[in-house]
């Protein structure tokens, strides 16, 4: 399945697994590579720029083909060292980068100079079309649906995409709500050039994540996630839990960020995955855990969601125009 996006990386599939806090490390990124897609490390998963570089020559240990570290960048009262970071990548040759967060410029410059390809995550067409105007190489456009943080606008993938693809020349793949083959196509269908996952790809044999948690993920449904910090424009979808119940109910009764900052702590939510302890703190999820129904492989889910695509568009969609190939098929 060839797209602008598998042409422009050099992968096999268009399909994508983007940075995810605590997810993102070796193991999980070369199985999705070796399964013929594209996977990114979490550089601020890592606790030193050094550390990063020990998990991508750990990473490259795993595979010879290509993958990418993600840069996330947020505003902080103490930020983390992005220029080091951003120095270790370089310096490792990671051919790919996917930034996120703040605006990019300080940093796309560098990676260019290098060679580095980069890829922008972006929750609105006026970001994209901004970003685009930056150099960037490639987007990926997140709908509402999707785990971590959707933006302020709520608008969900099926008007986002095709609003993307009016107004974008460059190659975007579409992030928020994927999990299989049919997600594949549609979001083919609505101009992006293949899918970006998140949640499906926690819930996978390489993810060093607690099987409770991947469990838990194969349970849930599609209304099993909570918006928090809507209150404070800085909306996240998190798992449904008791602590994202109480984050919500304390903001909605007018508490400001003080008051709930104990329950949101990162280092509550990176004891979710190594505990498996499900409600210990806040962690990301999003809607498409409705359609997560197994814990498979990387190369078993990337096969399957490319079978299956291909499957849909060359037998039930030519059917339904009713193409020469349908009709000698059937």
């Amino acid at each position: 399945m060839r797209t602008r996006f598998t042409d422009l990386f050099g992968v096999e599939h268009p399909v994508v697994q983007g940075g995810m806090q605590w997810v993102g490390r070796a193991p999980l990124v070369a199985a999705v590579a070796n399964a013929g897609g594209l996977g990114f490390i979490t550089a601020l998963t890592q606790p030193t720029p050094d550390e990063l570089r020990a998990e991508i020559r750990r990473c490259r240990e795993l595979t010879d083909k290509p993958f990418g570290v993600n840069l996330t960048i947020l505003p902080a009262i103490t930020p983390p060292p992005y220029a080091e970071y951003r120095q270790a990548i370089i310096d490792e040759g990671v051919p790919f980068v996917e930034t996120a967060g703040s605006n990019p410029t300080e940093h796309l410059r560098h990676f260019h100079a290098h060679g580095i390809k980069v890829i922008h995550k972006c929750t609105s067409v006026r970001h994209g079309v901004k970003a685009q105007s930056l150099g960037v190489d490639a987007l990926s456009i997140d709908g509402f649906e999707c785990a971590g943080h959707p933006g302020e606008d709520d608008v969900p993938g099926l008007i986002l995409l095709p609003a993307a693809a009016d107004a974008l020349d460059i190659p975007f793949i579409a992030s928020g709500g994927f999990a299989d083959g049919r997600g594949l196509v549609a979001a083919l269908a609505l101009g992006a050039e293949g899918i970006n996952m998140g949640t499906r790809f926690m819930a996978t044999v390489e993810s060093g994540i607690h099987r409770n948690v991947k469990e838990r993920l194969v349970e849930a449904g599609e209304r099993d996630t909570q918006l928090i910090f809507r209150q404070l424009r800085n909306t996240a979808r998190v798992a449904d839990n008791a602590v994202s119940r109480e984050v919500v109910a304390k903001l909605n009764e007018g508490a400001k960020f003080e008051d709930i900052k104990h329950l949101v702590a990162g280092v509550r939510g990176v004891k979710v995955y190594e505990t498996g302890d499900v409600d210990h703190g806040i962690w990301s999820a999003g809607m498409v855990q409705g359609l997560i129904r197994d814990i498979p492989t990387c190369e078993e889910l990337i096969t399957r969601i490319v079978r299956d695509a291909e499957e849909i568009i060359t037998d039930r969609l030519a059917a339904a125009v009713g193409t020469p190939a349908a009709v000698a098929g059937s």
